[in-house]
């Protein structure tokens, strides 16, 4: 089996994002992208992450044509994409309906760097056009949105980050889910003090070489 590797990743991963509680049932969907062959591998529609094995997963190219695999790939590959075509630092993509990213996407605002952890994505998150799901429309606001950005918020909807590979990309969903939880709960009692953007590009700058980075 080609990619096989990938295939776990995508299949660990997507049962992480249940595990952590970043998603629901079949909410969301996972890719890793070959830049040397051009393909994608990704995750099928509409099957519940913990019922994903290997061989489930769909290999695309970036015009959308499927090169191997016998599900129907995730309804939003277009948006994971559009990613990879505009973004050569990118290698792989997760999105996840996560609960209080997508409660800040409802209100379309951006989320603010309420803590210094957002600049896993940039010195901030914005929140893309709404458009309905699966569609070229949301795909091109995704990409949109994202310009200088790790993450993007999707207006009703939920979440989208990429990285150089999916253990980082991941690691932005889980994190800027903790910081819009923050967001969410200290403007139930006030109005939060939001870092300046000098001190996000400091941030940014220490993340580049902070922990154990993987390459």
């Amino acid at each position: 089996m080609d990619y096989l590797k990938e295939r776990e990743l995508l299949v660990e991963y997507g049962n992480k994002l249940m595990e952590y509680g970043l998603t629901k049932g079949t909410g969301g969907n996972l890719s890793i992208y070959d830049d040397k062959k051009g393909y994608m591998i990704i995750t099928p529609s509409g099957i519940e992450f913990d019922k994903l094995t290997p061989q489930d997963m769909v290999v695309m190219n970036l015009e959308g044509d499927i090169i191997s695999g016998e599900k129907k790939p995730s309804s939003e590959y277009m948006m994971h994409t559009m990613i990879y075509k505009d973004r050569k630092d990118i290698k792989s993509v997760v999105h996840a309906h996560t609960m209080y990213a997508t409660v800040i996407s409802c209100l379309r605002q951006k989320l603010p760097a309420v803590h210094y952890m957002i600049a896993l994505a940039g010195k901030d998150v914005r929140c893309a056009e709404y458009a309905t799901f699966g569609t070229e429309e949301l795909a091109k606001n995704a990409v949109e949105a994202m310009k200088d950005r790790n993450a993007v918020l999707l207006a009703n909807h939920g979440i989208i980050a990429g990285s150089k590979n999916i253990q980082n990309a991941f690691n932005i969903i889980d994190e800027v889910e903790y910081c819009a939880a923050i967001y969410y709960r200290t403007k139930c009692i006030g109005n939060p003090i939001i870092l300046d953007d000098e001190e996000m590009k400091i941030m940014e700058g220490k993340f580049q070489t902070y922990g154990q980075i993987r390459d």
